[in-house]
């Protein structure tokens, strides 16, 4: 995929996880002499409330481009500080210390 169209795709995304306003515009012709004219134009504002599906996957995205800039050192480093808190739930049965 371009850069081009991952941002894009991001742009999308976090629009739609803000929520926006849409317009509608609804118009009706009418068959006037034998001219098709516009009768009736109506235009209505929408508000798209924000979706947390959209800000979730904003949000796993974002940790994606935040591990693959570390070095191999400091992933390993971290999985094994992600087993041990894995492993410290685990024991505590299942709530976190």
């Amino acid at each position: 995929m371009t850069d081009d169209k991952k941002s894009e795709i991001e742009r999308a995304l976090y629009k739609r996880a803000i929520g926006y306003d849409a317009t509608e515009t609804v118009e009706e012709f009418s068959d006037m002499d034998g001219e098709v004219k516009l009768v009736k134009k109506k235009v209505t504002v929408k508000n798209v409330p924000p979706d947390i599906s959209a800000a979730k996957m904003l949000f796993d995205m974002e940790g994606k481009d935040e591990l693959s800039c570390l070095s191999d050192e400091e992933l390993e480093k971290e999985k094994k500080r992600l087993l041990k808190l894995l492993k410290e739930i685990k024991k505590n049965g299942g709530k976190r210390v």
